[in-house]
């Protein structure tokens, strides 16, 4: 069931975040909730931070096809386990410069996040403090870091700020300069830590929660080296008992409100088709990753709802991620995919009934499919559908917790930690402990983790931070249409970091640099 009073929330205020900051204080009062109002009492504060919230799903779980979806697209199939067909090109050294589109969107959408939850944050001090306001600075502060982390670990190179823009300072001149590092990372943990101390693990659905904290400062610390601390609050959350497993054929399910969900996006069509309105844009992962079946010459099959109904067949799941899976074992093979064997479903074709025979060697026609962003709901004649978006889950935190103790404990291919957190995920997908591992290595480390959390926000970061995403995505990425034209797509070095676009170049002036090979 949807939570529609969050909802209604993001309907009232989604025009204070649509504008910027001088049409923003010119605007006339939407439902009587002018910017004073916003920043200037306890009430107002809680009116802000639903509105971020907004712009954050539109940031990360984009509706529609554009810069946006490009963007979010990009991180979820640019990898080892990516296949792509047609709609965009990742790597394409042509395109893959300062002018790439969604490099520029992401920028943008970004800081616009991170100067509304500025204003949120420095508003909070002046006010009288209760609880109420201290959970909604600690939302601002997670989704203010939150954001940072991303952008540190896409472009590298960043500005750092944390005074928001008002009426007083919009036209004031800046010298832009990149961020150290270290400063970076200090004002991420220091928003991680804040929240942590503030929010409860279960917080309203829709909202972020200490869990979310907790994982996100366990990632942080990861990137920075932090073995101790990642495990530390990666075993906070395990050992607190509020998130679980749940069965797999649960965890992508209708119902997104469940044991395993840290963090879901909610989307209700009721509520406006627009990513700028309460409900959200319908979004198109379910056609992006799946093959257009009913396309095939023969004619056995028609669109259907178990199959996903309406497709685009832009990228799937690749081979090599295909050959990582016991088939006939691992049950995530056949909840987390479509099945490679189609049954006619044409009641007009005279195999109805039987398993098609009219394969072909087109992927738009037949390729091995994702169906973890699959719905029940979804109209049949859609791209798109208004499901609630999973965005982090309980099983990454067991994996990630399962790195960093074996990080902690030297790398020991028996440690106890790990095997146990790895083996975890190991007994739910096998039903039982006979496929468990007894030793933990990178490598089968980063084969479970390909397993369980493909084309979910984890594989593109986590390579790039071992330093592994150029190798293997050289190794195991595709593009192509069929199995004669399907080539390896080589990734340049200097890609691992996306560039400045360079457009906010020109804004910010001779100051701040380029990254470099762009």
């Amino acid at each position: 069931m949807k939570k529609n009073y969050f909802l209604m929330g993001l309907a009232i205020t989604t025009l204070l975040f649509s504008t910027s900051c001088s049409d923003l204080l010119e605007e006339e009062p939407l439902d009587e909730i002018s910017t004073d109002y916003i920043y200037s009492s306890v009430d107002g504060i809680d009116v802000g931070v639903t509105a971020l919230y907004n712009k954050l799903r539109k940031n990360n779980a984009t509706g529609r096809a554009g810069d946006g979806f490009r963007a979010n697209a990009f991180i979820l199939i640019g990898t080892d386990i990516g296949q792509m067909r047609t709609y965009f090109t990742p790597y394409d050294p042509s395109k893959h410069n300062a002018t790439l589109g969604f490099a520029n969107h992401k920028w943008v959408t970004c800081y616009q996040i991170i100067d509304r939850a500025n204003a949120i944050i420095s508003a909070a001090p002046a006010l009288e403090q209760n609880d109420q306001l201290k959970k909604r600075v600690a939302e601002a502060r997670l989704i203010r870091g939150e954001t940072y982390f991303d952008l540190v670990r896409l472009y590298e190179n960043i500005l750092l700020d944390t005074i928001p823009t008002n009426a007083d300072n919009y036209e004031d001149l800046v010298e832009y300069v990149p961020a150290a590092q270290e400063d970076v990372y200090k004002l991420i943990d220091s928003d991680f830590d804040y929240a942590i101390e503030n929010l409860k693990y279960k917080e309203d659905f829709g909202r972020y929660n200490q869990a979310v904290a907790r994982h996100l400062k366990g990632k942080s610390a990861m990137w920075q080296g932090d073995w101790s601390e990642a495990a530390s609050q990666f075993d906070a959350i395990i050992e607190n008992g509020t998130y679980h497993l749940a069965g797999l054929d649960k965890v992508f399910g209708q119902d997104l409100n469940h044991e395993e969900a840290l963090a879901v996006y909610p989307r209700e069509q009721s509520f406006g088709e627009d990513d700028d309105l309460a409900g959200g844009d319908d979004i198109w992962y379910s056609s992006f990753f799946n093959n257009r079946y009913y396309e095939l010459n023969s004619g056995e099959m028609i669109p259907s709802v178990e199959l996903g109904g309406n497709s685009l067949g832009w990228g799937f799941p690749n081979d090599y991620l295909q050959s990582l899976y016991d088939k006939d074992n691992d049950i995530r093979y056949t909840t987390y995919y479509y099945s490679t064997k189609l049954i006619c479903n044409n009641p007009d074709h005279p195999n109805f009934g039987n398993e098609v025979i009219g394969y072909e060697d087109n992927f738009r026609r037949y390729h091995w499919s994702l169906k973890k962003y699959h719905d029940d709901e979804k109209p049949i004649g859609s791209n798109g559908n208004w499901k609630d978006y999973l965005y982090y889950r309980f099983a990454e935190t067991l994996m990630l917790g399962a790195e960093a103790h074996w990080r902690a404990d030297n790398e020991s291919p028996t440690s106890a930690k790990a095997l146990e957190y790895i083996n975890m995920i190991r007994e739910r997908a096998f039903g039982n402990s006979d496929h468990n591992f007894t030793e933990f290595t990178l490598e089968t480390y980063l084969e479970e983790s390909a397993r369980e959390l493909a084309f979910e926000k984890n594989r593109w970061y986590l390579l790039k931070r071992l330093g592994l995403l150029v190798e293997r995505q050289n190794l195991h990425y595709r593009f192509g249409s069929n199995t004669k034209n399907n080539r390896p797509y080589p990734m340049q070095p200097h890609m691992v970091n996306w560039p400045i676009p360079q457009t906010q170049l020109d804004l910010m002036g001779p100051t701040f640099p380029q990254n470099q090979g762009y």
